[in-house]
């Protein structure tokens, strides 16, 4: 992988030069180690990979533990049993500890590299900083190509009119497909439905994670407006804050909020923050022995969850909230 990695990273350096000009580098599909070790999987919409239904996310969870052996035992905790789909970012750090998501990750991929379905995300809105942000990810993560690219966090119809103008990101991101940095793309978001089905009809995209409708503005119900579009185009959908309710609300487990959001239909998973190998323990058991809950039982807990939905001082449903910046 060494030479290609100098030819892929030469490639970013030289498009930067050029003014963000992509030609002649063949496009690259990495021969797949993946192993779920037991776990349930899906088909990731039309990517036509087979993804563990839990990723580790590797952001505000996992940037919090300071000792880095601890934090490779957890990434290597999760992909000895099978939980090969994992989440980052080029923003995700703790300036508290000094701890950089992508650095940390990079230490285990360097070595394991075709074992783990790779997702990181770039924030960037302009074409030349995207570029940027890709290159210091791939350095960070010791890859020569990503599996999924993201853009990080919609937030609303006017930042979809940006990246989607002539010659910006939107048109940046595919053209990175084609050219082979990343196999697929696509892009997250915390709050506005409607931006996100906007994104959806804007580019041709292959995933969407977004947040569940417990997290920030619940009377815009993101379920019902983004799943069904992202499906319609074949997308793999990913939910993410899936456990944020059991801090805030008496009585919510964290085993029950991912049973509740398992059970949903039309997502191919959940993105899941880890930061004990404990914690990865407990949801490789959870993932092993699940049973979808009743509709009694989803009745049941929408209710429980209904507190979480008039919260209004939570520090994720500020206004000037990003996620990725913790400490």
């Amino acid at each position: 992988m060494g030479n290609r990695l100098i030819t892929r990273r030469s490639f970013i350096q030289k498009t930067l030069a050029a003014g963000v000009t992509l030609t002649g580098l063949s496009s690259f599909n990495a021969v797949s180690g993946y192993d779920p070790r037991g776990l349930p999987t899906v088909v990731f919409g039309r990517t036509g990979v087979s993804i563990p239904k839990i990723g580790i996310g590797l952001g505000s969870r996992f940037c919090s533990v300071s000792d880095e052996d601890e934090s490779l035992g957890i990434l290597t905790c999760a992909l000895d049993n099978g939980i090969y789909y994992w989440d980052t970012a080029n923003s995700y750090l703790n300036s508290a500890n000094g701890v950089i998501s992508e650095e940390r990750t990079g230490k285990i991929l360097r070595h394991r590299r075709n074992e783990v379905f790779l997702s990181t995300k770039i924030a960037a809105r302009e074409t030349d900083e995207a570029m940027r942000q890709l290159e210091t990810s791939m350095n960070r993560l010791q890859t020569d190509f990503l599996d999924n690219l993201m853009i990080h966090n919609i937030s609303s119809v006017e930042d979809v009119e940006r990246l989607s103008k002539k010659g910006g990101v939107i048109e940046l991101m595919s053209r990175l497909k084609e050219q082979g940095v990343t196999r697929f793309i696509g892009f997250s978001g915390h709050s506005d439905a409607e931006a996100k089905r906007l994104m959806i009809e804007r580019g041709n995209f292959d995933t969407v994670l977004f947040a569940m409708n417990q997290y920030e503005n619940y009377s815009q119900n993101r379920h019902e407006v983004v799943i069904p579009a992202a499906l319609d185009k074949g997308m793999g959908v990913l939910l993410m804050k899936v456990v944020r309710p059991k801090e805030t609300v008496a009585g919510l487990s964290a085993s029950e909020l991912i049973r509740f959001a398992l059970t949903l239909e039309g997502p191919s998973g959940l993105i899941i923050g880890m930061d004990s190998v404990e914690v990865v323990r407990s949801n490789v058991d959870l993932l092993k022995n699940f049973t979808p809950m009743t509709a009694a039982e989803m009745s049941a807990t929408a209710s429980a969850l209904s507190p979480f939905f008039n919260e209004s001082d939570l520090e994720w449903t500020m206004p000037g909230y990003h996620d990725g910046y913790w400490g």
